[in-house]
């Protein structure tokens, strides 16, 4: 449905896409149960919640990226791409959790806050400042080790100007 020019731009960077997508679910999924469990049974434990939270988020991230993002590539026994997918995932949550970490134990901003103003800082260190250093460590460290081999996609061009002969029936719209 887009434009020549814009399909093919979308095409070629189809893979940073879909795993914006899958990152933006993950880190909806991931805010919640951090938030259900930081105002609740893990109050005083706020990077406890933040780990429990990554975990989980990891794990629906694993199934969406292997599925949907990364599908296309492959090059390792699936046992093998889970094991560097979750090794790299781990440092990923290691990495949102740090300036939540630094800023609760080396910094004690957290010591005279509380309620939406703790929410807010929360959500800033460990979503937008973590999440930010977590997700260029996972786009790189994915790419590079777990799913490392494109395979072909068939015959489809993502040249700028492609010939024709180059061109699916679809990007010919006779799909």
């Amino acid at each position: 449905m887009l434009p020549g020019p814009l399909h093919r731009l979308v095409m070629k960077h189809s893979e940073l896409i879909k795993f914006a997508i899958v990152g933006g679910t993950t880190f909806v999924i991931d805010t919640a149960i951090y938030y259900m469990l930081a105002f609740t049974v893990l109050e005083q434990k706020p990077v406890v919640a933040r780990i429990i939270s990554g975990v989980v988020a990891t794990i629906l991230s694993y199934i969406l990226n292997r599925e949907w993002a990364f599908k296309n590539r492959g090059g390792r026994e699936r046992h093998h791409e889970a094991l560097l997918f979750f090794l790299i995932s781990g440092v990923a949550v290691l990495l949102t959790a740090a300036p939540l970490w630094l800023a609760n134990n080396v910094f004690g901003m957290r010591e005279n806050l509380a309620g939406l103003e703790l929410a807010v800082l929360d959500f800033l260190l460990a979503f937008i400042i973590g999440n930010l250093f977590g997700m260029a460590f996972r786009f790189w460290a994915l790419r590079r080790f777990a799913f490392p081999d494109e395979e072909p996609r068939g015959s489809g061009s993502t040249d700028v100007n492609p010939n024709p002969d180059e061109l699916t029936d679809e990007e010919l719209g006779h799909a």
